[in-house]
């Protein structure tokens, strides 16, 4: 077991200086940076001062030498300095990440509480009226642009309340940060959760064909013994795999969410950076997304050795 956690820790670290050198490359080779887009902004282009600017940022030295300077400043704990806002890249990146973190959190959290136990209703009541009814809310949940949905939500609160949600990122009450949160969370989770239900649906029903739940039904045990300790305990793996993915995308994939409700998170942030060449901002929010990815997945994989105890990795 300490073997392969190490041999995960080694692969999640070249996985992540892959990432830092794709990123890096990437945003260097795209047409223009920060300081073509402030000149071209002013309407007006002088070679010196914009060759200064270039000196000044950095943008003058050669792409190896960038990149050096800037991962030995992540190692370091230096993220460098926002181009856009001139302030510490920590200090614009830190205060949003509890932002997105509750959102995504809240998400996740709604996804599974809803998806798991209407994918074993459905599962238990193949074939009826329920049934189908479940797999056409969860097509629809699947159908449903996140964004599309949360405009609907909006139209809705102007209809019936005459004004929209305001998104206070400082909320005093827990309950208050609950109010906030939870309508953007179930817009979000409400796809989630309806993938949830699927897989939970689809691998509840093969575990309810196997011989074992045959063999304890014939026991005498209960339908909820069987159901839940029988066949979830062994269906949710997959489960698992479904709800850790979906994590890791929340936190770079509420774009479009957080733009809706103009919630200041790090989705939002990341493409503003972008449309700026803010380099710094992008280059490591980019990395943060990269580390709760593959931090997502380590953690699944642990997970699986808990719920399934066939399940060993050995030295």
């Amino acid at each position: 077991m300490f073997a392969y956690i190490v041999r995960r820790l080694v692969l999640m670290l070249v996985t992540l200086f892959g990432i830092s050198v794709v990123i890096f490359v990437l945003l260097r080779i795209v047409p223009g940076n920060i300081v073509d887009i402030l000149f071209a902004a002013a309407g007006y282009v002088d070679p010196a001062d914009k060759a200064n600017l270039e000196r000044e940022l950095g943008l003058d030295q050669s792409i190896v030498v960038q990149y050096l300077h800037w991962i030995g400043g992540l190692l370091r704990g230096d993220l460098g300095y926002s181009y856009v806002s001139e302030k510490p890249a920590l200090d614009e990146i830190l205060p949003r990440i509890p932002i997105t973190a509750r959102l995504a959190g809240l998400a996740i959290t709604f996804s599974a509480s809803i998806g798991i136990p209407l994918g074993v209703l459905s599962a238990v009541k193949q074939g009826t009226r329920l049934d189908y009814f479940l797999r056409v809310v969860s097509l629809s949940g699947l159908s449903l642009p996140a964004f599309w949905l949360g405009l609907l939500v909006l139209m809705a609160s102007v209809a019936l309340f005459g004004t929209m949600p305001i998104f206070n990122p400082n909320p005093k009450t827990w309950t208050e940060a609950f109010a906030i949160y939870c309508v953007p969370a179930m817009v979000v989770g409400f796809r989630s959760a309806a993938l949830t239900m699927r897989i939970t649906r689809s691998s509840m029903l093969e575990i309810l064909r196997q011989d074992y739940i045959r063999t304890a039904r014939a026991k005498g045990a209960s339908e909820r013994s069987v159901n839940f300790h029988h066949a979830l305990k062994n269906a949710i793996l997959p489960v698992i795999t479904v709800i850790g993915i979906e994590a890791a995308f929340l936190i770079g994939g509420l774009i479009v969410t957080e733009t809706v409700f103009n919630i200041p998170g790090v989705a939002r942030f990341l493409v503003e950076a972008i449309r700026w060449r803010d380099y710094p901002i992008v280059q490591n929010l980019v990395m943060l997304i990269a580390v709760v990815v593959v931090s997502a997945n380590f953690i699944v994989d642990m997970l699986y050795a808990v719920f399934d105890p066939r399940i060993r990795y050995t030295d």
